[in-house]
């Protein structure tokens, strides 16, 4: 049955000779159309930039990955669950999850040279996972940066000769301040001496790091009812953080690619020197000892296992879009493969040297302490300002060990948020191009560094940590990355098709990288990611704030507020595009949203790629709509050619943008307005 001329013309728009002749010399060029004369959108939008070596984006990846959860997440899970044994599930969620949504991400924005949210519009159905992953950012990048203001407040306050958590001589201590110079064997077992010379029970006692930590730095109130004022201290750390973040990447990713050179390597110059200190420290083989040991038993528990996918989704920063912004400026020919190669061993060798420098520092103190390795074991900020501190302050020389330990914190931190910030920019600039945000850069970073600032002060005052919690719980938790995943997954494998993009990927890089990705794709990443989302849904808890507070119904509300923000964004968008597209039946609006609304940066070989009309290839997507609408286009010899009607399948292999008409026929969507 084939299409006559003039048929479904309503359902297409007019197309002139012009038009397709001005396609036709942008495709000989090898260029991309790219939504018409950009005067109709107020004025010529700035080129897309890209990295200015390849170095810059491997250097800027490894900056990204390798972050404080290296440092703080990765050698408290370690212990926590079997020591050596928890390296088995770790590298096993390495290879089925990890690496392979990374490379997967990469290379979804350097095949379609877009952001985060408009790569999507391969199977825009699904676009809301774009959207998902943007909310994750924002959220992020809101309380992840009030680490950074954190480390700030340390680095200021180790400029002097006595650390002012050294001792409980601060105005800020109490009578439970347990200082460790001051006990000796004369003091009655199970009880601490005070500064005032009397005796406390020890389990009243708190290290003078630890109320420095939550007397002096956080004055944290009794709860998130209880928000109390802003800690001014800290509002203006958070300010410079975010003052630096600006001015760091306002210029591009070719200005970031030079500055992560120097705060991504310094932390491995810091950490080695830290390592080399406290392997010489008594009692560090104590503590590298518990790092290492594998206790067996543990691999039964299904948290195990758990955590370890968590932590690799987590460390490698997959489902938050950055990754997709930052591969979208690589050249379309860059060997991406590699880059996840290495970007992949350089980060899990970090997680692990970062776990002996840890755990040589806290058996250490465990050492000084007098008690077991165990007993000194924290997670997340409570390690890393509590703990370290309190170790730091043991070391001859201390205030130099603290500066540098809270300089390679703020690098490290800041480091993530400079990729993930790039990223949020990157997919508003793509997604909305008729504003010509590129030309605009500058503002649209200001604005949105001013928004997310003014969504963290919250953060920063005394009932702040408690908010904090709740970012880091279910605004940007486990459980909304693994939603994220697992539709990226399904959308990719299912809904654009694997093997498409698996062939997009070779002609992109010049090899196919094995039958493994596909695998890993279609099937593994999904399932693992989509798994483990049933699980820790099952197994969900109240949050809790350390082990003495748990959250009221407020606070429960919030945070289940903020997860419901992510994930409403797949379902939202998907009914929304069904709603809004044209057709009459479900059917063919199903039809409509399902079909690829972008194509490849790369051209690729018309033979296997486009559609053929009397055994001659339509180079021009233009040319199609031409014939179905009974324009004879002007380097076609036939007259008035016919365009057979086009299965489902055939249109699902052919990466165009698609338009179909009343009866059924399709034809590729043009990219440039008729004159």
């Amino acid at each position: 049955m084939a299409l006559e001329p003039g048929e479904g013309a309503k359902a297409l728009p007019d197309i002139t000779m012009s038009a397709i002749a001005k396609e036709r010399e942008a495709m000989e060029n090898g260029g991309v159309c790219d939504g018409g004369d950009p005067e109709d959108a107020g004025g010529e939008e700035r080129v897309r930039e890209g990295w200015s070596n390849k170095m810059d984006f491997i250097i800027a990846c490894i900056g990204y990955a390798v972050g404080l959860g290296n440092v703080w997440r990765f050698p408290y899970l370690c212990y926590k669950n079997g020591g050596g044994a928890f390296l088995i599930p770790y590298f096993i969620s390495l290879f089925c999850c990890g690496i392979p949504l990374f490379f997967m991400e990469i290379s979804l924005g350097q095949l379609f040279q877009q952001g985060g949210i408009t790569v999507w519009n391969m199977f825009p159905v699904l676009k809301g996972v774009g959207y998902c992953a943007l909310t994750i950012a924002g959220f992020f990048t809101t309380y992840y940066i009030v680490i950074c203001g954190w480390a700030f407040f340390f680095l200021f306050s180790s400029f002097t000769t006595t650390l002012p958590w050294a001792d409980c001589n601060g105005y800020w201590t109490d009578i439970n301040c347990s200082d460790p110079n001051l006990q000796h064997e004369n003091v009655t077992e199970g009880y601490f001496l005070t500064n005032n010379g009397t005796e406390r029970l020890k389990k009243y006692g708190q290290l003078p790091a630890q109320q420095f930590w939550e007397k002096r730095v956080l004055n944290i109130s009794g709860g998130i009812d209880e928000i109390g004022g802003i800690r001014w201290e800290l509002l203006g750390c958070l300010i410079l953080a975010w003052a630096l973040c600006y001015v760091c990447i306002c210029r591009g990713v070719k200005q970031t690619g030079k500055i992560v050179y120097f705060t991504a390597l310094a932390p491995y110059v810091i950490l080695t020197v830290l390592l080399v200190r406290g392997a010489t420290l008594p009692g560090a083989s104590d503590g590298i000892y518990y790092f290492i040991n594998p206790k067996w038993d543990k691999l039964t528990s299904p948290t195990v296992w758990v955590d370890a996918a968590t932590q690799i989704f987590f460390s490698y920063g997959v489902g938050v879009g950055s990754l997709i912004s930052l591969g979208s400026y690589n050249d379309v020919r860059n060997n991406c493969f590699l880059d996840t190669v290495i970007v992949g061993v350089v980060n899990a060798f970090t997680s692990m040297y970062a776990g002996f420098v840890t755990f040589s520092v806290l058996g250490y103190m465990a050492h000084q302490l007098g008690v077991e390795v165990q007993d000194v074991v924290d997670e997340g900020p409570g390690l890393t300002f509590v703990s370290y501190p309190t170790a730091v302050t043991t070391i001859p020389g201390s205030f130099i060990f603290s500066i540098i330990f809270f300089a390679m914190l703020l690098m490290l931190g800041l480091n993530t948020q400079f990729c993930v910030l790039e990223g949020i920019v990157t997919s508003i600039m793509d997604e909305f191009p008729q504003y010509n945000l590129r030309n605009h850069r500058k503002k649209l970073l200001f604005a949105i560094c001013c928004v997310l600032c003014l969504m963290g002060v919250l953060c920063v005052t005394e009932g702040g940590m408690y908010i904090f919690q709740l970012y880091d719980s279910y605004g940007a938790s486990g459980m909304c990355l693994l939603w994220v995943a697992s539709w990226e997954c399904i959308c990719l494998s299912y809904g654009y098709g694997f093997k498409r993009f698996y062939d997009g990927i070779t002609n992109m890089i010049g090899f196919g990288p094995g039958k493994f990705w596909i695998v890993a794709w279609a099937f593994l990443s999904p399932a693992v990611s989509s798994g483990i989302f049933v699980f820790s849904v099952a197994a969900w808890k109240p949050a809790a704030y350390g082990s003495h507070y748990t959250y009221p119904l407020i606070g429960q509300l919030l945070g289940n507020a903020m997860t419901l923000v992510v994930i409403q964004w797949v379902p939202t968008m998907a009914a929304y595009s069904v709603y809004k597209a044209p057709g009459g039946s479900l059917r063919k609006r199903w039809l409509h949203v399902t079909m690829p609304a972008i194509q490849p940066a790369l051209r690729m070989e018309p033979q296997t790629l486009l559609p053929t009309v009397h055994d001659r290839v339509i180079a021009s997507p233009l040319e199609l709509t031409a014939l179905a609408s009974g324009v004879t286009p002007p380097t076609c010899n036939h007259k008035n050619g016919d365009l057979t009607k086009t299965s489902k399948s055939e249109v699902y292999t052919n990466p165009m943008m698609y338009t179909v008409n009343d009866e059924g026929y399709v034809g590729s969507k043009p990219h440039i307005h008729s004159d």
